[in-house]
């Protein structure tokens, strides 16, 4: 490994943050053109360095890769150390690629705080990749806690009219969650003798009774980042007032943080837990599924609509990620099922920003969300209607666009653990068909009824390019999904072999 390859982690990180304090020292909105230079190539850079962990990535090597160690603070054993495998490095490219478009999408369209609201992306950027990077589970708190301050800023400065009430919400909720998850990470750590997250995977045996607890901790903590039903309200709130930008990243990489944990701490740390809660946790990934869905179908806000089938997409995440198999030694996740939950979570990043993106660029225009305010928007924005169908099909699971594999994996593996889960979890397929396209159809097709639909002008060069590289990303991985499987293949095969040596 050459030198750049042992600091590209560091690189994803701090790029984007120091290109933030950049940006942000520009000033005023006098330099707004400056400002929006700067965050651009500061995205750019932060996108092209993370493109050698897909590039150089060792497919069959399912352990951390690209580690750094650096002692962070000796006193307390704490250290600053990186590394991907592959149920992270996705994750890491994904949120580089979706902070890029994210610049793309608000070039004109914020006029006020320009250099703020940049830089407020770009240091999120850099936190979030440090998220999932992070070995050391005290780092992985600090940047999981510090993550929220540039969404609550982003929310509570650019959002709509409630903005406040929504900001607040989106971080009481997410705070208080993670505060219990602090504690979980201390006790572990005095439990393994270091802060270090794969040994805190190998601790032997510990307690089902401790087990339990700690799984509580970590599931209140990461069900609020899902957001998982009953816990989820906050997430609608959050959309609906938050600018374009602030929906796309909200959706497309904050809510996979709470998953990833999941897959980082709970599965390999708390196995025994994570099975005796299995049942609950599927229990609620369907109604999330189901329930969900029929509430996306009556939504008068697009916005909403979009949000709420966020939340049933990524019931089908949590559902994969704790379908067990029993067998003659035990207990083993199901292979197709936690396979299909992590291509869900980088399918659902790509067409969650997309649907956002498309609301984003009607609201522009006509500073709605109302479905009942539009109708015939193919009629004056014929292009922008091509790109919406796309992303609308992709919502809902069509072959050939990402959000099928996922799903359908997921399908197939609950499927052989039950075939009554199986056919919930189908149900997704059909709601979200109803809610999506029904919704386009009203906005999209018919008469112009609206005057001001009608002086509607098409998608502009910079609209057109997010969009085409998004839907460029959308039928990539729907029509090549191999080349995400490989990544995530063999780290996959040795955390469900990993839980079913814990319970040996």
């Amino acid at each position: 490994m050459d030198m750049l390859d042992k600091n590209l982690l560091s690189l994803a990180i701090w790029i984007p943050v120091v290109a933030g304090i950049i940006v942000l020292a520009t000033g005023g909105d006098k330099r707004a053109p400056l400002a929006r230079v700067l965050a651009l190539v500061g995205a750019l850079a932060g996108f092209l360095v993370t493109l050698p962990l897909y590039t150089r990535f060792d497919r069959l090597n399912g352990g951390m890769q690209f580690q750094e160690f650096y002692n962070w603070v000796p006193a307390l054993n704490l250290n600053y150390h990186l590394g991907v495998d592959g149920l992270s490095v996705l994750f890491v490219i994904l949120n580089s690629f979706i902070t890029l478009m994210v610049i793309l999408a608000g070039w004109q369209v914020i006029q006020k705080r320009v250099a703020q609201y940049m830089a407020a992306f770009l240091i999120m950027s850099g936190v979030i990749n440090g998220a999932f990077a992070a070995l050391d589970a005290i780092l992985f708190y600090v940047f999981f806690e510090a993550m929220l301050i540039p969404m609550y800023l982003i929310i509570g400065v650019w959002g709509g009219p409630r903005r406040v009430y929504a900001s607040i919400k989106f971080f009481l909720y997410t705070l208080l969650g993670s505060l219990l998850m602090l504690v979980a990470l201390i006790y572990l750590g005095q439990l393994a003798g270091s802060f270090e997250i794969l040994d805190m995977q190998g601790i032997p045996q510990i307690a089902k009774e401790v087990q339990i607890l700690l799984f509580i901790a970590f599931f209140l903590s990461f069900a609020v980042k899902v957001p998982m039903f009953p816990v989820h309200t906050w997430l609608p709130d959050a959309h609906v007032e938050a600018p374009t930008g602030g929906s796309m990243v909200l959706a497309a990489i904050t809510l996979k943080i709470g998953a990833y944990g999941f897959l980082r701490f709970v599965l390999p740390i708390v196995p025994d837990a994570a099975h005796f809660f299995a049942p609950m946790m599927i229990t609620l990934s369907l109604i999330a599924v189901v329930y969900i869905g029929l509430v996306a179908l009556v939504q008068a806000d697009m916005k909403k609509l979009v949000a709420y089938s966020s939340i049933s997409h990524m019931g089908f995440v949590t559902l994969g990620l704790f379908l067990f198999v029993e067998t003659a030694d035990g207990y083993l996740l199901n292979d197709w099922a936690l396979k299909g939950a992590i291509m869900q979570m980088v399918s659902h990043g790509f067409v969650s920003a997309a649907m956002f993106m498309c609301i984003g660029v009607m609201y522009d225009r006509l500073h709605s969300r109302n479905i009942a305010d539009y109708g015939g928007v193919a009629n004056s924005m014929p292009k922008f209607a091509a790109f919406m169908m796309l992303f609308g099909m992709a919502n809902a699971g069509l072959p050939a666009t990402s959000g099928f594999i996922g799903e359908f994996m997921v399908i197939m593996g609950a499927v052989q653990v039950n075939f009554w889960i199986g056919l919930l979890a189908g149900l997704t397929l059909i709601f979200g068909a109803a809610y999506t396209l029904w919704m386009y159809k009203r906005v999209i097709f018919g008469d112009v009824g609206n005057p001001q639909v009608a002086a509607m002008k098409d998608i502009n060069a910079r609209e057109f390019l997010v969009l085409a590289i998004l839907a460029a990303a959308v039928l990539g991985m729907g029509l090549y999904p191999e080349g995400f499987i490989q990544i995530v293949h063999q780290a996959a095969n040795d955390l469900r072999d990993h839980v079913l040596q814990s319970k040996l």
